[in-house]
């Protein structure tokens, strides 16, 4: 079996103690995290792997706080509550994100890594080589940060 089909075995399961449970909503967001993961594998034509699995799960959130913002825009603040108790379904399966500070001190050591000078407007290819650094330690230590964050504080770190 699969590292991702450890994963599915696990949101299987927990989807069946969704259902016992009668928690219509929690079910469904499985169903859908469920349906995410077997499309994904189709599409690549063999089974996923760990990273894959929770690339995937990380793009289902994202594309969620889109839609929280889009809705939050458009005064639905229904809709909008919906996408946030299913991101906090899906971010179960997920590794634990990073604090603030966490992120901070493996940007700054990102930063010395490619020898970055900061103090004035990052350049594009110094933002690339700094975060393509981070992405790689981030992989390296199993956590997570997304995407976003993480390329503020570098921005904000650059800059001064």
């Amino acid at each position: 079996m699969s590292e991702a089909g450890t994963l599915e075995a696990l949101i299987t399961k927990e989807m069946i103690a969704a259902m016992k449970a009668h928690d219509a909503e929690r079910t469904q967001t499985l169903r859908l995290i469920k349906t995410a993961l077997k499309s994904k594998e189709i599409d690549k034509r063999s089974p996923l792997t760990q990273a894959e699995g929770e690339q995937t799960l990380a793009s289902m959130i994202k594309q969620r706080r889109d839609s929280i913002e889009q809705y939050t825009n458009g005064n639905r603040k229904d809709l909008a509550d919906k996408e946030a108790a299913e991101i906090v379904v899906i971010e179960e399966f997920l590794p634990k994100a990073l604090d603030e500070a966490a992120l901070a001190a493996l940007v700054g050591a990102a930063i010395a890594e490619v020898e970055a000078t900061a103090g004035h407007k990052p350049s594009p290819k110094e933002m690339g080589l700094v975060m393509k650094a981070v992405q790689a330690k981030l992989a390296a230590s199993g956590a997570r940060a997304e995407g976003r964050a993480v390329s503020e504080l570098v921005k904000k770190s650059l800059a001064g």
